[in-house]
């Protein structure tokens, strides 16, 4: 017995399959697309252009100042002309601030209280994080508000708590008191960076070191502490900076003990009551930003591989 087609209702619309449906919908989406593909097109190369000005302008603004600074270290004449090239090209600047200068001196006391800085305050900011990030304790929460309470103060107003305490422990005119100020400086931020890094770690991964028979410190050493490297480089960055540059609590700490300043207060003896020397200052002040620029550019590269690393494991 044959089939027989079934007859079509008169009238009634034709069936539409969900194939062709979405066919449909494919052919309108991609005349949509050509139709912006053609607008964008179209405004491209203003588009790219006016990218471009901006740019440049930004780099002008930004990278001017550290050309200048080069070309008066470089200059004989500092001061005294306003090319744009050194009139007369010298070394003598760089030669006077690290021999006549003393700026060997500052150098070296500056390297020492930043690495002592980035060590304690890494490892101190390491463990609070670890701390108020897995634990559960009495007034934790009130402990972080605290923590972000003295963020926000600004540092002029603890120029006077912190040097009447440095001053009860007999530290002042010493490395070692500027290394507790900024160690007190650098910690609260440090607790805050990495309390993100810490919690985003899955509990999971220490309860499987546990399982396998590692002690608390191994599995601190070789589960958390690679996960959390990123954010540790980034605070030491912080520290890093903040030790390197500040200019009022070093001051103030270290009050008459020329022998103990930092790179900051000793750019301050190129400054005359009448005069200044302007090819010793712009030399000096080179010296203290490009080993700033160089370490900074370094960890930036190493941060960001940190973190895609630290996604993949994680």
């Amino acid at each position: 017995m044959s089939a027989t087609p079934l007859a079509e209702t008169p009238g009634a619309s034709p069936s539409r399959t969900p194939g062709s449906t979405t066919g449909a919908a494919a052919v309108r989406a991609g005349r949509r697309n050509r139709r912006l593909l053609r607008r964008t097109s179209r405004r491209s190369p203003l588009r790219q252009l006016g990218k471009g000005v901006l740019v440049a302008l930004l780099l002008v603004f930004t990278l001017f100042p550290v050309y200048w600074m080069l070309n008066s270290s470089l200059d004989a004449q500092a001061g005294h002309t306003n090319s744009f090239w050194p009139a007369e090209p010298t070394l003598d600047h760089y030669v006077f601030v690290l021999t006549e200068g003393g700026f060997g001196t500052f150098l070296r006391n500056s390297l020492l209280v930043a690495l002592g800085t980035v060590l304690i305050s890494s490892a101190l900011a390491l463990l609070a994080s670890v701390a108020v990030a897995r634990f559960r304790f009495r007034m934790r929460t009130q402990i972080l508000m605290l923590v972000l309470i003295v963020q926000m103060v600004p540092l002029e107003a603890l120029v006077i708590p912190l040097f009447v305490q440095v001053r009860d422990l007999q530290l002042l005119e010493t490395l070692i008191g500027l290394v507790v100020v900024y160690v007190a400086l650098a910690v609260p931020f440090g607790i805050w960076m990495l309390r993100g890094f810490v919690a985003a770690v899955p509990v999971e991964l220490e309860e499987a070191a546990y399982l396998d028979g590692a002690s608390w410190g191994r599995m601190f050493w070789s589960v958390l502490l690679p996960l959390v490297a990123p954010g540790l480089v980034a605070t030491s960055i912080f520290a890093f900076i903040t030790a390197w540059n500040e200019f009022i609590f070093a001051m103030t700490m270290l009050g008459g003990a020329t022998e103990n300043y930092t790179v900051a207060i000793g750019l301050r003896s190129f400054f005359g009551i009448h005069s200044n020397d302007w090819g010793a200052i712009m030399a000096a002040s080179t010296i203290i930003t490009v080993p700033v620029m160089i370490f900074f550019i370094l960890v930036q590269r190493r941060l960001a591989s940190g973190l895609t690393a630290g996604a993949v494991k994680a």
